[in-house]
C-alpha cells in the first residue's frame, strides 16, 4: 500500500512537473516576466516561490521543520530571477530536492510526524499539501502562458473542441 501510493504522488508530481516544462518551451524570456498588472505575480516571480518552497519543505523534511529558519517567503515574490536560464535552473533544483525527498521515504518512516511551522503533519498529509500547492501554482503558470500566446498557445492536454478527435485516436 505505502508503495503504491509513494509510486503514484511521485507519478503525480512528475505530471505537474512536465506541464510546467511544456510551458516553457512555448515561452520567450520576456513572457516569462510579463505581468497581468502590478498586483499579480509573473511566472518568474511564481517559479521562485515553488522553487523557494519546495527547498525549504523537502530538505531534510522528515527530521526538520519544513518552514526552515532561513527561508524568506516574502522574497520569493520579489522580482529575483533575471533570465529564463536562471528560471528553469531554479524549476529543476526545486523538483530535484522534492524526488530527493520522496525517494527518502521508506516503511521504517512513513508514520513519522513531519512538522511544518511546528504543526505536525503525518508524511501523507505533507505529501497531499504540497501536491495541491504546486498543481494549484502550476495551473497558474499554465493559465498565464495560455493568455500572454493566445491563439499560439498549444494545448497541454485535449485542445478545445477536439475531444472526439482525441478519443478517437486515444482508443483506437
Amino acid at each position: 500500500m505505502i508503495e503504491n501510493y509513494l509510486e503514484s504522488v511521485k507519478r503525480q508530481f512528475a505530471y505537474y512537473r512536465s506541464l510546467g516544462d511544456k510551458t516553457f518551451v512555448q515561452l520567450t524570456e520576456a513572457e516569462l516576466f510579463w505581468e497581468y498588472s502590478t498586483n499579480n505575480n509573473s511566472i518568474a516571480i511564481i517559479v521562485n516561490h515553488l522553487s523557494g518552497n519546495m527547498l525549504s519543505r523537502w530538505t531534510d523534511f522528515l527530521t526538520t521543520d519544513g518552514e526552515k529558519e532561513g527561508h524568506n517567503r516574502d522574497e520569493e515574490f520579489e522580482d529575483r530571477i533575471k533570465s529564463k536560464a536562471e528560471l528553469l535552473s531554479k524549476w529543476d533544483e526545486g523538483w530535484r530536492c522534492l524526488f530527493l525527498a520522496l525517494d527518502s521515504v521508506n516503511d521504517d518512516n512513513f508514520e513519522e510526524v513531519v512538522y511544518i511551522r511546528n504543526m505536525g503533519h503525518t508524511v501523507v498529509e505533507v505529501i497531499n499539501r504540497q501536491l495541491a500547492h504546486y498543481a494549484y501554482h502550476v495551473g497558474q503558470i499554465t493559465y498565464l502562458s495560455k493568455m500572454i500566446k493566445g491563439a499560439q498557445w498549444q494545448s497541454l492536454s485535449v485542445p478545445k473542441g477536439r475531444s472526439k478527435e482525441y478519443n478517437a485516436n486515444k482508443f483506437s
